[in-house]
C-alpha cells in the first residue's frame, strides 16, 4: 500500500539529505502534539502518504528517529545497483533523491531481457549511479520499446519504488506520445478501447482479440500531413507495442513499423517506429508536486514530420 487508503496525503514538503538519512520538519502538528511519536506516524502514514509496510519496519528498525522539530528517516541504505555498470552518455531530463527520468534512445532497450549482451538503460543508469558515489539499485518503474523513443523514470530508494509501483497501477502515472501514422486519421477517432493479446502466428507480434487484455488507447489531438498524420497519444493501459496495435488495427500503422504493417521513412529506410514519449507527469513520491517531465521530439522524427510537409515544433 502507498497511502492509497490515507485521504488526507498531502506530502511530506521539503527534505535535506544526510548520508543515508532524510531530514524533515513535520511542525506544529508534530511539536506541539500531547504524543510525539504517535504524532509522527499519524503524519507520515496520513500526510506525507508512507507505505504502511515500510513505515512499520522503518519502526521496526529504528529507522524513525523524532529530535526537537526534525524528524529523521532511514529512507536511502546503501542498496547494490543490481546490474552492470556501462560507460555511456545519458540525457538526464530529471533527477533529485527518490527519482531519476532519462531520455532513452532508439534501438536500446530498458532492461536485459535474457537473450543477449546487448547495453540496456539499465546498465547506462547503474553507471550514472556509480559516477555519483554508487549505493542506488537500478529500478525502472515502467518500460518503453526498444524502438521507441522517450523518458523512462527510476525510483531511487524504495520508498519510491513502492509509491511509484503503487501509482502506476492506479494510473496515476501519465504518458503522453507523439506518434507518425499512415493516412488520414479522422477527428473523430478519440478513444481506441480493443483488448489485446497474442498473436499465435508470430511470436513477437500483439494483436486485437476479444480474449486479450483490456487496452485503451487515447487520442487527444492532430495534425494532418501529406500522406500522414501526426498524432498526440496517450494511454490508459499499458500493454506490450499497444500504440502501434491499437492504430495498425484502426488502418493507421505508424511509420517504420515493420511488424505492424508501417511504411518505410527517411532516406535510409528506418525500420524503427516514429513513436517517441514527450512527456511523462507523475507525483513525486515524498512531496506529492506534480511533474511534468518533457523529452523535445528526436531529429529523425523532426525530419520525418518536415518531409511530410509538417511546420516547425517549437
Amino acid at each position: 500500500m502507498s497511502g492509497a487508503d490515507n485521504v488526507s496525503v498531502q506530502g511530506g514538503g521539503a527534505w535535506t539529505r544526510r548520508g543515508e538519512w532524510l531530514e524533515a520538519m513535520p511542525g506544529r502538528v508534530v511539536t506541539g502534539a500531547a504524543d510525539p511519536q504517535a504524532a509522527v506516524d499519524r503524519w507520515l502514514l496520513e500526510t506525507a502518504g508512507m507505505p504502511v509496510k515500510l513505515h512499520a519496519r522503518l519502526r521496526r528498525e529504528g529507522g524513525i528517529q523524532w529530535k526537537g522539530d526534525r524528524l529523521r528517516l532511514a529512507l536511502f541504505p546503501y542498496r547494490e545497483a543490481g546490474i552492470e555498470p556501462v560507460w555511456q552518455e545519458l540525457e538526464v531530463l530529471y533527477e533529485d533523491d527518490f527519482c531519476l527520468v532519462v531520455h532513452k534512445p532508439a534501438g536500446m532497450a530498458v532492461h536485459p531481457d535474457g537473450s543477449g549482451s546487448d547495453t540496456t538503460l539499465d546498465h547506462v543508469v547503474a553507471a550514472h549511479y556509480a559516477a555519483s558515489g554508487g549505493g542506488v539499485a537500478v529500478r525502472h518503474i515502467h518500460r518503453l520499446d526498444k524502438d521507441t523513443t522517450g523518458p523512462v523514470l527510476y525510483a531511487k530508494n524504495e520508498y519510491a519504488q513502492l509509491v511509484l509501483d503503487e501509482d502506476m497501477r492506479e494510473k496515476v502515472i501519465s504518458r503522453r506520445y507523439a506518434a507518425i501514422v499512415e493516412g488520414v486519421v479522422p477527428p473523430a477517432l478519440k478513444v481506441i478501447d480493443a483488448p489485446i493479446g497474442r498473436d499465435r502466428h508470430h511470436a513477437a507480434r500483439r494483436r486485437v482479440s476479444p480474449g486479450g487484455q483490456s487496452a485503451v488507447t487515447l487520442i487527444l489531438g492532430r495534425e494532418v500531413l501529406q500522406g500522414g498524420t501526426s498524432l498526440k497519444v496517450q494511454l490508459e493501459t499499458g500493454r506490450t507495442h499497444q500504440i502501434r496495435v491499437h492504430l495498425s488495427h484502426m488502418g493507421h500503422p505508424l511509420y517504420g513499423d515493420e511488424l505492424y504493417g508501417g511504411p518505410r521513412w527517411g532516406l535510409t529506410g528506418s525500420s524503427r517506429q516514429a513513436l517517441h514519449g514527450e512527456v511523462l507527469a507523475f507525483s513525486h513520491p515524498w512531496s506529492k508536486e506534480r511533474l511534468e517531465i518533457a523529452d523535445p521530439w528526436p531529429e529523425d522524427m523532426l525530419r520525418l514530420r518536415e518531409e511530410l510537409g509538417g511546420g516547425t515544433i517549437g
